[in-house]
């Protein structure tokens, strides 16, 4: 009971989750997108996370009941067949009746005092994870694509974190220029350029925060406090000064367009990643002491973080007549001293926050490759080369491109399609048809608003159809690009 905290706790918990990289990248997104079309695109996005967050929701009450129902099963098979035992004992000699009887007293008392008919099967009191879900109502070829696919998106998290490092490290060191380029000098007088100082940063982050890979780190309190208040200050500061900014009338302000199509992809791949917290939900969910409002209160926390988000990025679209890739590189610090501080603080903070995700997100990856791989029992594999597969390819992605827009694009369009779209609406649907008979008659306590049977898969059909058009503008637009060169 320790372990409990409250619902307003496991919110403020979700907040600090979903609002991360992901928000960074949004105002980049909605200058090209248009400011009217991307606002009405992220309150879109934001209604189908929060519908697909509800089928993770039913899915974890699903696999609750699935779990205690077999365990139930489990007991009433020992105990009819201690019951037969015991019939079979009373046919022996009274001396060998009184030493089974002995033996077989306590199980069949425990066995007897266990309800036939619980009132409550469909709780959350059990910790389900994605994986355990998926391992609970998919089949074999299901349980391999969901960890292929998890694989993938946290792949795709570890090469943002270190390009967004990189890149950060990059802009910190190097002299601060107007229309800077990869290939310029990263100090006037010596021959790295800027592009060869972000390789060797990133390879320096590999050597410091890969061995961490090999352990098993976990996030303590006082990371978290450190964190969220890092966090905190820096959402505020970016806020404030891109208001004081607009207000300035001595200052260049942004004057965004309200819809071009052609800024879709970055667009669709920014909020979709920006709303990623469903892989977490059910750790975060299960220790709270009071769920009977659970949807309701999720309904105001993803309200709340639309509003942020929307905060966010319109006052930087109208602040800066171009956000870069990454919106805390916009406020270089220059100017007064106070300028200074918040620019190296605002700048920096990338660094300060992602080198602590970077161990931890790593380790789930490599948690998730030795699971999918769980049937080789190789040492050498599953304790050396695993690890290396987890952090290098990541690494050397980002060294191929520091473009934050693509990474995060690619990464939310397709992965992130998938872990926050797919497979909340395919565990819905096989969940909903895994549940008992004998269960049917019971109340589903943490069942989706959204119950139609449409519902999921009408979320798969938007998947479907945002892919396609995201991949037909990608190579639209590659199409285009080589053909002016």
């Amino acid at each position: 009971m320790d372990d409990l905290y409250s619902p307003y706790t496991a919110l403020l918990y979700i907040f600090n989750l979903i609002i991360g990289t992901g928000a960074l990248t949004l105002p980049k997104a909605f200058h090209e997108a248009g400011w009217l079309f991307s606002t009405v695109m992220i309150t879109f996005i934001a209604l189908v996370s929060y519908i697909t967050a509800t089928f993770v929701i039913e899915a974890m009450a699903i696999c609750n009941a699935l779990i205690q129902w077999e365990k139930l099963e489990k007991m009433k098979r020992v105990s009819r067949y201690l019951r037969l035992a015991a019939e079979t004992v009373e046919e022996s000699t009274d001396d060998d009746m009184s030493d089974t009887e002995d033996s077989l007293m306590l199980p069949a008392a425990y066995i007897d005092n266990y309800p036939s008919e619980p009132k409550r099967l469909f709780t959350l009191d059990i910790k389900c994870e994605l994986s355990e879900m998926a391992t609970t109502l998919f089949s074999r070829t299901g349980q391999f694509s969901f960890y292929l696919c998890i694989c993938l998106y946290l792949y795709g998290d570890l090469t943002i974190y270190s390009a967004a490092i990189g890149k950060t490290l990059v802009d910190l060191s190097c002299t601060i220029k107007e229309n800077v380029t990869d290939s310029d000098a990263c100090w006037e007088g010596y021959s790295f350029t800027r592009r060869v100082m972000y390789q060797m940063y990133l390879s320096c982050f590999l050597l410091v925060f890969g061995p961490f890979v090999f352990f098993n780190v976990q996030k303590t309190k006082y990371l978290q406090f450190f964190t969220s208040v890092t966090r905190w200050l820096a959402f505020t500061l970016m806020i404030s000064l891109a208001i004081s900014r607009i207000v300035d009338p001595t200052k260049l302000h942004g004057s965004p367009a309200l819809a071009v199509p052609s800024g879709l992809p970055a667009l669709f791949g920014s909020c979709v990643y920006s709303f990623m917290c469903h892989h977490s939900l059910p750790g975060l969910i299960t220790p709270m002491s009071d769920k009977s409002k659970l949807n309701t209160h999720l309904a105001i926390d993803y309200v709340s973080i639309l509003l942020f988000y929307l905060t966010l990025s319109l006052t930087a679209v109208f602040a800066f007549p171009e956000p870069k890739d990454l919106y805390t590189l916009d406020f270089e610090p220059t100017g007064s001293k106070l300028s200074i501080v918040f620019g190296i603080f605002l700048t920096s903070f990338p660094v300060l926050t992602l080198t602590t995700s970077f161990p931890i997100i790593a380790v789930t990856l490599r948690s998730n490759i030795q699971a999918m791989f769980s049937f080789c029992e190789w040492w050498f594999l599953r304790a050396l080369f695993v690890p290396l597969l987890t952090v290098i390819p990541p690494v050397l992605i980002a060294m191929t491109t520091e473009n934050m827009e693509t990474l995060v694009g690619v990464t939310g369009s397709y992965a992130g399609v998938i872990i926050q779209y797919i497979i909340p609406a395919s565990l819905i649907i096989v969940g909903r048809k895994s549940i008992p008979e004998a269960l049917s008659n019971q109340q589903l306590q943490y069942k989706s608003p959204f119950q139609s049977t449409v519902w999921p898969f009408l979320v798969m059909l938007w998947a479907f159809i945002t892919v396609i058009l995201v991949t037909f503008d990608i190579i639209h637009d590659n199409s285009v690009k080589s053909f002016h060169t």
